[in-house]
């Protein structure tokens, strides 16, 4: 039930003749008959009968005030009007029963002394305690309403902060996109700017991956096989840029393709290595791509043996890709993802995720 079904159900009145409702009249009934047993002469049966059709009566009184009118005068308390309505209405439903009960005696119930003081008593039993059984079902009606009331805004809450996350992930899938756009123009710009051959080469490259690519980028979930499809394109694309410097290989569980993840998660992971790791090197290098399965999680690494990380240089002088990164992880998996950053001897870097292997990929977590 999601809150504008919890809205309609506080302001729909309850039924007028619910089970609960029919429940407790008749347990009222049952025990104020018996009482009522051992003093009176008549018949059980028809001092219950009796009773039953008084709190029926009563009770068709509360439901019809409970509904009608619909709209009362700011000073008057509808609760009030039902208390008064079904204390009000005893004399005239111990009547009713009692003229119900004796059809066919010879002589009207009024005027037999015995039958009129047994109507007074059910009329005085009536004024004590329906109006405080009344009173405790409106008190259990009220503070059903309460928690119902505290659930739907609890509903309201959850949905607007549902929203917020999904701005907040749209928001950094939104820097992502031209962060990485940018730098593969970038790289394409350099190799015309210096009149390489490959340029062409190069740019048909790009527009095929962009072609493969651009479509997905605005998803709200992705599986590792995609992912992977574009680090590929990726690498391959940075190989026919630097041929001679770079170098990469792969090595994936088939049992992790399908892991749904944030988009763009182990794009950014590669392309950190090859901006930060591979590039500033003359000598170049290699990336590694791991993914593996451990038990119910999904590890990632990405290893490059690239310049490293300078001397006082942390995570902060890798650019915002990783902090972006780091924080859609947060969004999306709280704390039930990591991203940890190692420098490795003599040179090089390793990006490594952790995350559950099994996410839920409705609208909540990842949209």
């Amino acid at each position: 039930m999601d809150s504008k079904e919890l809205s309609n159900a506080l302001s729909t009145p309850p039924s007028m003749y619910s089970w609960q409702r029919i429940k407790v009249v008749l347990v009222a009934t049952l025990i104020l008959s018996i009482m009522m047993k051992f003093s009176w002469s008549a018949w059980w049966v028809t001092i219950f009968v009796r009773l039953a059709l008084i709190s029926m009566i009563q009770l068709t009184v509360f439901g019809i005030i409970e509904r009608w009118p619909k709209r009362l005068p700011r000073w008057v308390a509808r609760w009030v009007l039902q208390v008064a309505a079904v204390a009000i209405v005893v004399p005239f439903a111990a009547a009713l029963a009692y003229t119900l009960t004796t059809i066919g005696d010879p002589v009207p119930w009024y005027k037999v002394p015995t039958k009129l003081a047994g109507c007074g008593q059910m009329i005085g039993a009536g004024l004590l305690f329906s109006p405080w059984i009344a009173m405790a079902a409106l008190y259990r009606k009220i503070n059903g309403q309460a928690q119902r009331q505290a659930l739907s805004f609890e509903l309201e809450r959850s949905e607007l902060a549902r929203d917020a996350l999904d701005s907040r992930l749209r928001l950094l899938q939104a820097q992502v996109e031209p962060h990485f756009l940018f730098n593969t123009l970038a790289n394409v710009r350099e190799l015309v700017d210096s009149g390489s051959s490959q340029a062409s080469q190069v740019l048909g490259s790009l527009i095929a991956y962009l072609r493969a690519a651009v479509p997905n980028l605005n998803n709200a979930a992705s599986t590792l096989e995609q992912e992977l499809a574009l680090v590929r394109a990726y690498l391959e694309l940075m190989h026919m840029r630097m041929p001679d410097r770079l170098q990469f290989s792969f090595d994936v569980d088939d049992a992790a393709l399908q892991v749904p993840c944030p988009p763009m998660t182990l794009l950014t992971l590669v392309e950190n290595a090859v901006r930060h790791g591979i590039d500033p090197s003359e000598e170049g290098g290699r990336i590694d791509v791991t993914v593996q399965m451990q038990n119910d999680r999904c590890v990632a690494q990405v290893r490059d043996t690239g310049v490293g990380l300078s001397s006082g240089q942390g995570s902060k002088g890798l650019g915002t890709g990783l902090a972006n990164l780091r924080e859609r992880l947060q969004l999306v998996f709280g704390e039930h993802a990591q991203l940890s950053l190692t420098a490795i001897e003599p040179h090089g870097f390793l990006a490594e995720i952790h995350f559950p292997a099994q996410l839920d990929t409705t609208p909540t977590n990842l949209s």
